[in-house]
């Protein structure tokens, strides 16, 4: 019997928003796999948000301490073109090839960003009296940040005929919602746009997959949300919140040969909260 353990050792991977929260686990979850990771943050010093660190480089120190594995930083907008070009670049430049890409970065926040007013939320946030400015900065941090940067790396993978490639996505994709409104059609964006990128890159021996997180624990989030205690507990139960390691779990499965045949798929991470499809 033919029997595949996840061993990473020897790849590269870029985790986009990986400065806290959600991509902070992901990230430290590869390289304790073996893998050399990018992480990466809007700016140098993003993390300081909700004191989750000191800085960008702080994380990359102490996941390399962590887990043995290089660690590199980048750092930018991504839903601006340009700057997904340098940062793309920098992180080959710093790791060579990219074998993993992970594109975690993403959010509800509008124009004025994670450390504005109500922690970033939209002051309206709906499908008809948004303001332009917070539309426009939530469709570019979630789809086009999404769109930009998988199409920067994408061509090195279909040369090679190989890679790996995890978008996140939202369980709001598949619902209709009165609040969030923007951030729902955002992410239901990157759920088709995964399928359609898989379609397209099969022959090429390329995976795209797309994780679709309910309500994962993290400092954000909390900010929007405040937690029932309840809730808060790690087993048990799958009525409960989920947290950033079991999203990292799930990327790690699409990253292994666990996963070799399976693409355009957009898997749930909710505990079977919703249980119709995503």
């Amino acid at each position: 019997m033919d029997t595949k353990t996840t061993n990473l050792e020897g790849k590269t991977a870029l985790v986009t928003g990986s400065s806290r929260g959600i991509g902070r686990a992901i990230a430290g979850h590869l390289a304790s796999l073996g893998a050399a990771v990018a992480v990466h943050g809007t700016s140098p010093f993003s993390t300081r948000v909700f004191n989750e660190a000191d800085s960008l480089e702080a994380v990359a120190e102490a996941i390399a301490s962590e887990t043995g594995s290089q660690v590199v930083t980048v750092h930018g907008d991504l839903s601006d073109e340009p700057t997904v070009k340098r940062v793309v670049a920098e992180a080959r430049q710093k790791l060579g090839q990219i074998d993993i890409l992970v594109n975690n970065a993403g959010g509800g926040d509008g124009a004025a960003g994670m450390g504005g007013p109500r922690a970033g939320r939209p002051e309206v946030d709906d499908c008809v009296f948004i303001s332009s400015a917070d539309m426009h900065a939530i469709l570019g941090r979630n789809l086009m940040s999404c769109i930009y940067v998988c199409r920067e790396v994408a061509p090195e993978m279909i040369e090679r005929r190989s890679g790996r490639i995890v978008n996140f996505s939202s369980r709001a994709a598949a619902r209709g919602m009165s609040t969030l409104g923007i951030y729902a059609v955002a992410k239901a964006g990157v759920s088709h746009y995964t399928r359609c990128l898989a379609v397209q890159l099969r022959p090429y021996n390329v995976t795209v997959n797309a994780i679709a997180p309910g309500s994962i624990v993290t400092e954000h989030w909390k900010r929007w949300f405040p937690p029932d205690d309840r809730r808060l507990v790690h087993e048990g139960t799958l009525d409960r919140y989920g947290w950033p390691i079991e999203a990292a779990r799930l990327v790690e499965f699409f990253c292994s040969p666990l996963s070799d045949y399976v693409s355009a798929q957009v898997v749930r991470l909710d505990g079977g909260e919703d249980p119709w499809p995503a």
